[in-house]
């Protein structure tokens, strides 16, 4: 049964940074893509940024373009996010997602498990 759990996820200033971390249990790194989403109150749930082992690639959002990186942690089977120079609007529940295959990664339906979430509040 695989299992996603985040952490990292605290009250910073805008201009600050944080690195989320997400744990992967009972799956090992194949044909498959990871990614970050989040969802702020009274919104829908929006991409953050994927990364696809196989082909070495990188996806963000426009919106995070140059801030955010995503990375792949060997070590624990999982992804990091290192978010810089934080907004307000960043704040928002950041969840981890898994998928697999040749799927869009941009798109919510293409994960197959998800994490629980983790709360970013930037505050201005």
């Amino acid at each position: 049964q695989v299992q996603l759990v985040e952490s990292g996820g605290e009250l910073v200033q805008a201009g600050g940074s944080l690195r989320l971390s997400c744990v992967a249990s009972g799956h090992a790194f194949n044909d498959d893509f990871m990614g970050w989403f989040r969802q702020a109150p009274g919104k829908e749930r929006e991409f953050v940024a994927a990364i696809r082992w196989s082909f070495r690639s990188t996806y963000y959002a426009e919106s995070v373009e140059g801030r955010f990186t995503i990375s792949r942690d060997n070590a624990r089977s999982g992804v990091f996010l290192q978010m810089n120079s934080l907004r307000p609007e960043d704040t928002a529940v950041y969840y981890c997602a898994l998928g697999y295959g040749l799927r869009n990664v941009r798109v919510a339906t293409s994960y197959d498990y998800w994490g629980q979430g983790t709360q970013v509040t930037v505050s201005s």
